[in-house]
């Protein structure tokens, strides 16, 4: 079976420092391999997307390959026909799979079905490209740091579950500044603070979460899909806004990060987002140079 990449758990911490050397020379233009030379890539959308869809199309077209778009219209995943069938048809066209979709589950089965590697794009679980992107984009902007203090304001979602994810393999202070009704997946944090080498702290004081820290991090409080929340989850959210008075409680030289697309006026304010220490726009550039270092890998592993 190929290697996948439904989370960011799938790699150990050396594979995990491998994607980031191989996204940092690819970046550099160091290396331009084409590993999807003369292969095309399905770009299964459940979930509409700007970013993923453009990063993944044109990173899938810088390694060699052809980019297949296929919406939920036409896949039905699960409906038409079962999610296993769809994988091995698929894997006789296809040199790899990447999914956006709602359901974990749909990911995993596809990874256990089909003869070709798969990527998540994103579930309502998980986000781990985003996150690999994140922490490649904090080693850009402080390097040379063993263990970052890392905050996250906002709703317990695929985006802390992913970090929640990456901390149990590598060092990483990660604490999370949410309502108590908002946590984060129970199972996922206790992996997490598993590893002895990583620090977890979960805490409904923003000011206490964001307390010197290297990094403040924020996503919209409302996922696709739950948009009919939104209301509600500001009410209990809003006094976890990143803004000015939160950010002067942080380490002065701190970046901040939004995975995008942001509410801005709602869980960040435009002067903060602006502002020179807000580091979104190489995060979202870094999205594309992330997905083909992962796309490398999977490849790389397929030849071994």
């Amino acid at each position: 079976m190929p290697r996948s990449f439904c989370q960011i758990t799938d790699f150990s911490a050396t594979e995990v420092k491998e994607v980031f050397d191989l996204c940092a020379k690819m970046k550099k233009k160091e290396i331009s391999p084409k590993p999807l030379d003369g292969k095309s890539v399905a770009c299964i959308f459940m979930k509409e997307s700007l970013r993923t869809r453009v990063s993944f199309e044109v990173g899938i077209s810088e390694l060699g390959g052809n980019p297949v778009y296929i919406t939920d219209k036409e896949i039905k995943l699960g409906q038409r026909e079962s999610i296993a069938d769809a994988a091995q048809v698929l894997s006789r066209y296809l040199g790899m799979i990447m999914i956006r979709t709602f359901a974990h589950s749909d990911v995993e089965e596809l990874a256990q079905n089909a003869s070709v590697p798969i990527v998540n794009g994103l579930t309502d679980l998980v986000h781990p490209c985003q996150i690999l992107g994140d922490y490649f984009t904090i080693m850009e902007h402080k390097p040379n740091k063993e263990k970052y203090k890392i905050a996250y304001l906002g709703d317990g979602n695929n985006i802390t579950n992913s970090w929640l994810n990456l901390a149990s393999i590598i060092p990483i202070e990660f604490r999370i500044g949410t309502a108590e009704d908002c946590h984060p997946d129970a199972d996922i944090i206790k992996k997490a603070k598993s590893n002895p080498d990583s620090t977890i702290i979960i805490s409904d004081d923003p000011k206490e979460a964001v307390d010197g820290v290297d990094v403040v991090y924020t996503d919209v409080w409302a996922s696709m899909g739950q948009k009919t929340q939104a209301d509600l989850k500001a009410e209990k959210l809003k006094k976890f806004q990143v803004n000015s008075e939160i950010m002067s409680y942080a380490d002065p030289n701190a970046i901040v990060l939004h995975c995008l697309p942001a509410e801005r006026g709602r869980e960040i304010t435009d002067e903060v987002i602006d502002s020179k220490q807000s580091v979104v726009f190489d995060e979202a550039e870094n999205r594309l140079h992330i997905q083909k270092a992962i796309m490398l890998f999977l490849m790389q592993q397929m030849n071994k």
